[in-house]
């Protein structure tokens, strides 16, 4: 690591000057540029379970296993762990904007090179590259987001973008149903992964245009320059909206640094703020347990207990998708007005309590095929809210310094331990054939999302409408202090 260089105390407005600008242009082009990496997200999971049935079939120009595709989705979600750490310290230490461009980047490459994978090898390599990429987006892009979205709508903006996920997911299924029926074994799924590409590309010239966040340049020495961008900002605003913009209130003095070192950085979250870190986990390890669990296992539920065939199985993970969509879309705005602890709440412990009514009519018979999934989708359209508040809570909570390291840390371990023992477990009760072993995994992963909440009610934080410098006071300014 670069030696620290400690730079001048300086006293700033503007935290306060981004926090009270209307909504105008500027904002959606943040939205549009960095928001929709989720999106991607969504596609890629859910176009490697479409397409998986093809990659084993006899002509598909790859020759893969059934296991080989386990070993594949298991990689990209490695490859997501891995990346997120090690991108969240960079992009602390370098800046929001290198690398959001640079993770963008590394998944267009990646994704491309998976559509020209040739053998099980490289397919494994570029999934896990592909993984890397995705898992660097989320701590580069949730920094800078918080950091440039005016504090009021910060809550519905971030749950919006979390959860289209979903949407990528609904056209990821719709893409693969068209271009493995329409188009020959082997050309069909590499074109599903080329959709990625193109639509990357075309983010990334909208990305461009995003600034570097001002909040991250006063901090790192570059004063002048954070006024500079946050003038630009403001009069893009006045330009967009035809308004004169209110006075700022308020004022931060802060030590600026060149550097933040990582010891400081992993001493702030388990020493400063332990209680959020473990809310942080409970929170993240809730979602992941519930959400890996059913969404990487449904198409085989459906196959294993209602007969569902293999070609028909995107239509109903489409509508699943559909469903955990609205569940941002519709609540996202009493995030900010009702608050963070009562929505994250009643979405963890709302959507643990409608799963145990899912599981116990499931294990009883009582449900088809369609009434399974009805029920499923009012279990996520809870649960996709709370999961997207997530997300949210660690960006929000800790000090701008760490930001993009805590979504890293936090992403990584609720994933490593909750995304993985959740397929593992619902995974191994499905092929078992029995009803009542199943009914046991949906009961578990209740139990587990209920821990979220409650942690949410006994640590939870009130960071509506607040300033991220109020809720979390930047190390800096401590210093300054």
């Amino acid at each position: 690591m670069a030696a620290e260089v400690t730079r001048g105390t300086i006293e700033t407005d503007v935290p306060a000057r981004l926090d009270r600008l209307p909504w105008a242009g500027f904002h959606w082009r943040v939205v549009v540029g960095l928001g929709t990496v989720w999106l991607l997200d969504g596609l890629e999971v859910t176009m490697v379970g479409a397409v998986a049935a093809r990659l084993t079939e006899p002509g598909s120009g790859i020759a893969l296993t059934a296991g080989d595709v386990g070993i594949a989705a298991a990689l990209y979600i490695l490859g997501a762990c891995l990346g997120a750490l090690l991108f969240g310290q960079l992009t602390d230490r370098f800046g929001r904007k290198k690398l959001f461009i640079l993770t963008l980047v590394i998944y267009i490459v990646a994704t491309v090179a998976t559509a020209f994978a040739f053998t099980p090898w490289l397919f494994f390599l570029t999934r896990f590259i592909t993984g890397a990429g995705i898992g660097g987006e989320y701590s580069a892009i949730h920094s800078a987001i918080d950091e440039l979205i005016p504090a009021r709508v910060r809550g519905r903006v971030d749950l919006l973008i979390s959860g289209s996920y979903w949407l990528g997911s609904a056209l990821g299924a719709g893409a693969a149903v068209f271009l493995l029926s329409a188009l020959p074994a082997d050309l069909g799924w590499r074109l599903a992964f080329g959709i990625g590409a193109v639509l990357a590309l075309a983010i990334l010239l909208v990305r461009r245009h995003v600034p570097e966040s001002p909040r991250w340049l006063f901090i790192h020495g570059r004063a002048e320059e954070a006024e500079q961008v946050t003038a630009d900002i403001e009069r893009q605003v006045r330009d967009s909206t035809g308004e004169e913009l209110p006075e700022a209130r308020g004022t931060l003095k802060i030590r600026q640094r060149k550097t933040i070192p990582l010891r400081m950085i992993a001493e702030t979250a388990f020493k400063l703020y332990p209680k959020r870190a473990v809310l942080g986990l409970a929170l993240f390890v809730g979602q992941a347990f519930l959400y890996n669990g059913i969404t990487f296992d449904l198409g085989t539920l459906m196959s294993t207990f209602y007969g569902v065939e293999a070609a028909v199985a995107p239509v109903f993970l489409a509508i699943y998708a559909l469903g955990n969509f609205f569940g941002p879309l519709l609540l996202g705005k009493l995030f900010d007005t009702v608050g963070r602890i009562p929505m994250i709440s009643i979405s963890y412990l709302g959507s643990a309590a409608l799963t145990v009514p899912l599981a116990l009519l499931f294990g009883a018979g009582a449900l088809n095929q369609w009434t399974f999934l009805a029920l499923l989708c009012a279990v996520f359209f809870l649960a996709s809210a709370g999961a997207s508040a997530a997300y949210l809570t660690v960006s929000e909570v800790f000090p701008m310094e760490t930001r993009a390291l805590a979504i890293a840390f936090f992403y990584a371990v609720g994933t490593g331990l909750g995304g993985i023992v959740g397929p593992l477990l619902f995974g191994s009760l499905i092929e078992s054939g029995v009803a009542g072993n199943v009914v046991v995994a949906f009961l578990v992963s209740a139990g587990v999302m209920a821990l979220g909440g409650v942690a949410e009610l006994v640590l939870g934080v009130r960071t509506e409408q607040a300033s991220l410098e109020d809720i979390a006071q930047p190390l800096t300014a401590r210093e300054a202090g």
